[in-house]
């Protein structure tokens, strides 16, 4: 297969850990040609959405771990598959991205995830959907609303609907210390919606990473557990990723969501749970692919490139 990947500057990627990276290196293992442009790269010349895409050597070599041929304009529609894998924020700019995309589709492309489905999908919104897993959340912009969904829960988190890594996560306890202050950040004074939620404690065991691929859960998840004082157990918040097999209720969840959003053009899904509670869908560009396959020996990527040559 020709294989296109949406994504961020390969110089930017940490080998050691970068999950398309690890895609990357298992479809040239396998033989398949590997391509890379960035959302920037793409423009509709009036007729067919076209990149400005490069092919893609891997060296085996660290840190020269690729040679990139020189641009050349192509048809997304060229490629057996697009593997959309940029990271998020996802602000106007990605949006964009997802209607070149989609209308790539119409032109005989084959993207992964769905463009509209990654644009239906809110990370942080998309939970909603499942209201049988999660905890107590409200979503607004008012702050009469959070204080007193406060005065009923006592301990809450507070976070924005577009952040990533853990950006913007406060907690606040029952003395409700900077409440106000947080509500007026976050909402931009009534001006941008947010999510509360009832604090979980058991973030203390680990924010856990769920991977769903191709309709089917992998049976290994990354508990990314919260040091120094932290809340946030993201591990670009500093959390400790410690990979261990998926809970009873981890593989309930996991189970129940997969055929439904494979169904909805979601190859790749990144569940993030703690405790017994579902707390984001993430769509963009689920990662811990190599940290779970350095500590158990369970190859994610292979199971993605699997799951691509599958849908040929």
């Amino acid at each position: 297969m020709k294989i296109a990947f949406a994504a961020d500057p390969l110089s930017g990627f940490k080998i050691a850990k970068d999950s398309t990276y690890a895609m990357m290196r298992e479809a040239a293992a396998r033989g398949h040609e590997v391509y890379a442009f960035g959302h920037a790269d793409m423009l509709f010349d009036g007729q067919n959405v076209m990149a400005k895409v490069t092919r893609v050597t891997l060296t085996g070599e660290t840190p020269d771990w690729y040679r990139q041929s020189a641009p050349e304009l192509t048809s997304l529609s060229a490629f057996d598959v697009v593997v959309e894998r940029s990271d998020p924020p996802f602000n106007m700019e990605y949006i964009y991205a997802t209607y070149l995309l989609e209308l790539a589709e119409k032109q005989g492309a084959r993207v992964m995830n769905r463009p509209g489905a990654i644009r239906s999908h809110n990370e942080k919104l998309a939970i909603t959907g499942f209201t049988q897993f999660i905890a107590p959340t409200l979503v607004t912009s008012d702050a009469d609303a959070v204080r007193a969904f406060h005065a009923q829960h006592k301990d809450i988190i507070l976070k924005p609907l577009d952040g990533m890594g853990g950006a913007g996560i406060f907690r606040v306890s029952a003395d409700g210390m900077n409440l106000g202050s947080i509500i007026e950040m976050l909402t931009h004074d009534g001006a941008r919606t947010i999510m509360v939620q009832r604090f979980i404690p058991e973030i203390s065991e680990g924010d856990r990473r769920v991977l769903l691929i191709g309709g089917k859960v992998v049976p290994y998840c990354l508990a990314r557990i919260p040091q120094g004082g932290e809340v946030r157990g993201n591990l670009a918040a500093g959390g400790k990723g410690v990979a261990m097999p998926i809970s009873a209720r981890e593989k309930e969840i996991g189970e129940t969501l997969a055929p439904i959003l494979l169904e909805r053009g979601l190859l790749l899904v990144g569940l993030d749970v703690i405790g017994n509670y579902l707390t984001e869908i993430n769509v963009t560009s689920p990662t811990c692919f190599q940290e779970i396959e350095q500590q158990t020996g369970f190859k994610v990527a292979a199971m993605f490139i699997d799951a691509l040559e599958q849908r040929q």
